[in-house]
């Protein structure tokens, strides 16, 4: 049985203050920023990923127990085992890792936790496209963003419906990290099927965010990608 405790501790054993701190910055965790309140404990994600190695197959409640940690790293922990709990587990492992991500949506408070495994756990679970339009639609910034990025799942299979349109709900969206996965994501289906990202974009690309647009045509020769900023396509 995985304890909570074996958990912590091999975390904390190796914790960085100095990293810490500029991780305090780099995800934005000062008053009225994204990450108000986080806190970092100094760990690399390669140093959190071996540490994933080490525990798997981590107990459910133990992930339970470190999904609500205040520190960020043991958060990421809990999340990473989760997911490989719902990849290399029974049917019955899957539907409990979805149903304890999804209770713990408001411990994946950041982009990088939300990246790193929305397509995994989020992505597979078939959840259908009324509910990620309802998560797109949610007043949390996390959970918007975590309806956009699971669709990776599904772009990977050349699959590509989810992913627009949930994009075309999110194109009034105010958050420039809902801009950029947005962007990412229309980027990535423009990798596997240009023609069903420039029609996307034919309709929607002069009323979508300036982010949102930049990111979705970065690979693009660079005339078209002017001709897409300038609106003359």
């Amino acid at each position: 049985m995985t304890r909570i405790s074996e958990l912590q501790k091999a975390v904390r054993d190796l914790g960085r203050p100095a990293r810490a701190r500029f991780l305090q910055g780099f995800f934005k965790t000062g008053p009225g920023e994204y990450g108000e309140g986080d806190r970092f404990l100094g760990l690399t994600v390669p140093q959190v990923r071996r540490l994933v190695r080490r525990f798997h197959p981590a107990d459910f409640p133990a992930i339970a127990a470190i999904l609500r940690s205040p520190f960020h790293e043991e958060r990421l922990l809990g999340l990473l085992l989760l997911v490989e709990r719902y990849r290399k587990g029974s049917d019955a492992d899957r539907a409990a890792a979805y149903r304890l991500y999804c209770r713990n949506f408001s411990c994946i408070n950041n982009w990088d936790l939300v990246d790193a495994t929305a397509e995994h756990v989020v992505g597979p679970h078939a959840v259908g496209r009324a509910q990620l339009l309802s998560w797109a639609a949610s007043p949390n910034l996390w959970i918007r963003r975590i309806a956009i990025v699971s669709t990776f799942h599904s772009i990977r299979r050349n699959r590509f419906d989810d992913t627009l349109a949930v994009a075309r709900r999110l194109l009034r969206d105010q958050e420039d990290l809902i801009h950029k996965a947005a962007g990412w994501m229309l980027r990535e289906v423009g990798k596997r099927d240009v023609a069903a990202l420039e029609s996307f974009l034919r309709r929607y690309g002069g009323s979508m965010p300036r982010t949102m647009l930049r990111y979705a045509i970065e690979r693009f020769p660079a005339a078209k990608r002017k001709a897409y900023l300038q609106g003359t396509v």
